[in-house]
């Protein structure tokens, strides 16, 4: 009888433990994330989800470097927190002008993890990021497709002499090519 209790007490502390109320939240969450449940996050308007690679291209971005060639392309991750390159890298030379590929409001400028990063958010869900750069735009300032934006800087996970290029859409990481007819079209190959 002493031993079924000491067991049954055992389980009980292992229940209540730190550990497991903070993996159960994390089972809450993924179970939230997915359900049909909603979590408001952002209160910016997303695009439609009808909205094609066509509707993209449509919307008339240009290269934020001047002459473009891509050194390391996007990589999608198998899962949101998976392995992968969330945006392209392009060749610049290091102190060269980065543009603002289309209109939008400055919504961070500043350092994360010793690398200097400039976010634009232009509406509709879309946001970019650019890195390393160096500014003396401030989060609020609105730009212009093509103004100035920034300097390439040095540091980051990008090679030297690279700007890196994200792009989000409501929240979610996609190729920067689909805004600019750069991604080719996918083909089938024949299995086994």
């Amino acid at each position: 009888m002493d031993a079924a209790l000491r067991r049954r007490g055992r389980e009980s502390e292992r229940a209540h433990s730190p550990a497991t109320r903070v993996m159960g939240s994390v089972l809450l969450v993924l179970s939230l994330v997915g359900s049909n449940t909603s979590i408001a996050v952002a209160a910016e308007p997303p695009i439609p989800p009808t909205a094609s690679a066509e509707d993209l291209r449509a919307l008339g971005w240009v290269w934020p470097v001047a002459v473009v060639h891509v050194v390391r392309p996007y990589l999608a991750p198998s899962h949101p927190y998976g392995a992968g390159h969330r945006g392209i890298d392009l060749e610049a030379a290091v102190g060269s002008a980065v543009r603002a590929p289309a209109a939008g409001t400055i919504a961070f400028v500043g350092e994360v993890a010793g690398r200097g990063i400039l976010t634009i958010d232009h509406g509709d869900g879309l946001v970019t990021t650019l890195e390393p750069v160096q500014s003396t735009l401030t989060a609020g300032a609105p730009v212009v497709r093509g103004d100035q934006v920034a300097t390439l800087a040095l540091g980051g996970h990008a090679a030297a002499s690279t700007v890196h290029f994200g792009v989000r859409r409501a929240g979610e990481y996609i190729n920067p090519m689909l805004l600019f007819d750069g991604v080719p079209r996918a083909v089938l190959l024949p299995c086994c």
